[in-house]
């Protein structure tokens, strides 16, 4: 479960793309159900990743995972990681630059280009043939929001009690798994995810949602839920 360090600087990113919260082509054509070459990922990237073996298995599908406001990769890539091993999932959990996510605070910038890095290089060194992007409360938001930028890419979105999502553009038909407590007082269900779940299906989306009695929290059986949610194909 190695924990990468910041990049140093990149060449060649698309920033235009960045600014719209697009993850690069350089990701896409990374993707890859070859033989593993596995590396040491000390590239200085900002992320814990979780490796089930054995790696010569066959592709995994990779789980992008970001964590709360305030909160740290460690948390993010807690959320999956007592279904990781017996599901194969290859789970990436970065660390935000700031104490939320970019779009959060100042429009995509920063978190973006290091999800970018962090992509490419666990891409290049493990096979990966399916991928998703979950998350809980402003990283739900931002999971929400970065999947439907690029649905293309990923193909299914995890969001845990989310506020919004804030795609300034979208790309593909990602199926989405919400849920949310209906007693949460950090990010109100009848504020949030009730608007919510309505908009995204009036929109076109596959939305599988789900509520629960309890608070701002990921209990175990929504994990559960989630993870037998996920597409096989």
């Amino acid at each position: 479960m190695p924990i990468i360090e910041e990049p140093g600087p990149a060449h060649g990113e698309p920033e235009e793309n960045f600014a719209h919260g697009r993850l690069s082509d350089r990701v896409r054509q990374s993707m890859r159900t070859g033989p593993a070459r596995i590396s040491d990922l000390d590239g200085g990237l900002p992320a814990l990743t979780y490796v089930p073996e054995p790696v010569d298995a066959g592709p995994y599908r990779l789980v992008v995972l970001l964590h709360g406001a305030g909160g740290s990769a460690r948390q993010g890539l807690e959320l999956m990681l007592p279904v990781a091993r017996s599901r194969r999932l290859l789970l990436v959990a970065p660390q935000s630059a700031g104490a939320s996510w970019d779009v959060i605070s100042a429009g995509f910038g920063p978190d973006v280009r290091r999800l970018d890095r962090v992509l490419s290089e666990v891409l290049d060194a493990c096979p990966v043939d399916r991928m998703s992007i979950g998350g809980f409360s402003d990283g739900a938001s931002y999971a929400l929001t970065l999947g439907l930028t690029n649905g293309d890419l990923f193909d299914s979105v995890l969001a845990f009690s989310p506020g919004f999502a804030a795609p300034m553009v979208t790309h593909g038909a990602p199926r989405l798994f919400l849920s949310h407590g209906d007693g949460d007082r950090v990010l109100p269900i009848d504020r949030c995810s009730r608007r919510l779940v309505p908009r995204l299906r009036g929109a076109g989306y596959d939305v599988t949602y789900e509520e629960f009695h309890g608070g701002h929290e990921v209990p175990d059986d929504i994990v559960r839920r989630a993870s037998a949610w996920l597409p096989d194909q």
